[in-house]
């Protein structure tokens, strides 16, 4: 599915008419678009809600190119393959996005349908919500260096979206997390030189990554830089180096081409706050783990935004909550109609939902 064609939409909705909606799904992760696929084979058409200008959440804005190893079936994908797929699985139920929007209101009606707003002043109005919103509202957490920001998306990178654009490249690589090692490891061989800067000597990487970043730097591959980021110099308004003070406070120029950060993220649940609904440290609690409602009827919460005893935060765990969470929504939609459990792989009434021919079988 292309999301740029008509079933996407960004532009502002202000003084239009609300739409009218059976499902509105807030967070287009993977765990919101495999919402889309429970919800459709319930032939329940869903409004999709994302910040992002994109849909992926953080597997395709963080980390597009990092191997998942743990989908069913799937031995290893990328989240942008991950993603890529999903969007094919949802195409027969025609879900419209509304992407680069926050929804900022949430209340309920008289007639116990719900008013969803968004930050463009798209308005619906809605008999159940799905929040699938990872950990919130989220940003990189930035450097703090005063006046560096000007360079954000030249040669200040807090996300890696085309690796082959720091290929030749000298690169400084900010972080002791996964991330911050992954990525220094995959730019050796491919960047001029990578320079991998962090504050203190322990790391919250993976062992063997950073096992093999050591390895690295004792055959001269790669180098490892203790200290922090204090300034900035310029040559012709680029930015040519940082300034970066170790632990025994003496000030060191390393020039640069490109500068990578990763020092992890700020999630924020921002107006979610403000809903009514439980919350329990930035998480969304539910009710029961029979459908992953919330406290308030008809508003429901999949993924890692959502809390209960035993949660696991894998995406394996949000698509089973997904899939009990669209059979809790059903009797808010269809009220006088029985839900019958049906399989993908004998049912002819799913075959026609999802355009594919009923197999004969023997």
């Amino acid at each position: 599915m292309d999301t740029s064609t008509a079933l996407t939409s960004s532009q502002p909705h202000a003084g239009k008419a609300p739409i009218d909606a059976d499902a509105v799904i807030i967070g287009a992760g993977p765990v919101g678009l495999f919402q889309v696929f429970e919800l459709g084979l319930l032939e329940i058409k869903a409004h999709v809600i994302d910040s992002l200008p994109a849909v992926g959440g953080q597997c395709v804005e963080l980390y597009p190119d990092k191997p998942i190893y743990d989908i069913p079936a799937v031995p290893v994908c990328t989240g942008q393959e991950l993603t890529d797929n999903l969007l094919k699985q949802i195409e027969p139920f025609g879900p419209t996005f509304h992407l680069g929007q926050e929804v900022t209101l949430v209340e309920r009606r008289d007639d116990g349908r719900f008013n969803v707003e968004t930050s463009t002043g798209t308005r619906f109005i809605t008999k159940t919500i799905f929040i699938a919103a990872g950990v919130g509202s989220f940003q990189p957490r930035t450097i703090k260096v005063d006046g560096i920001d000007q360079f954000d998306n030249t040669q200040l990178f807090y996300r890696v979206k085309d690796p082959v654009q720091f290929h030749g490249k000298n690169l400084v690589i900010c972080g002791g997390g996964d991330s911050a090692l992954d990525w220094a490891l995959n730019m050796v061989g491919k960047a001029e030189s990578v320079v991998l800067l962090h504050r203190r000597d322990e790391f919250r990487a993976a062992p063997a990554s950073v096992a093999k970043m050591k390895e690295l730097c004792e055959n001269f591959e790669m180098q490892l830089l203790i200290g922090q980021v204090t300034g900035f110099e310029t040559q012709e308004e680029k930015l040519a180096g940082i300034k970066v003070t170790g632990p025994d406070g003496v000030t060191r120029r390393l020039p640069l081409d490109n500068l990578l950060v990763f020092f992890g993220l700020s999630p924020k649940l921002g107006p979610i706050a403000e809903w009514g609904l439980d919350i329990e440290r930035k998480q969304l609690k539910v009710v029961s783990t029979e459908k992953f409602e919330t406290n308030v009827p008809g508003i429901f919460a999949v993924g890692d935004i959502n809390t209960y005893p035993g949660k696991k935060k894998l995406i394996l765990s949000g698509f089973h909550e997904a899939a009990l969470a669209a059979f809790g929504a059903a009797p808010y939609i269809f009220p006088d109609k029985k839900i019958h459990m049906q399989y993908t792989t004998t049912s002819p009434k799913l075959h026609k939902i999802l355009g594919v021919e009923s197999p004969v079988f023997d």
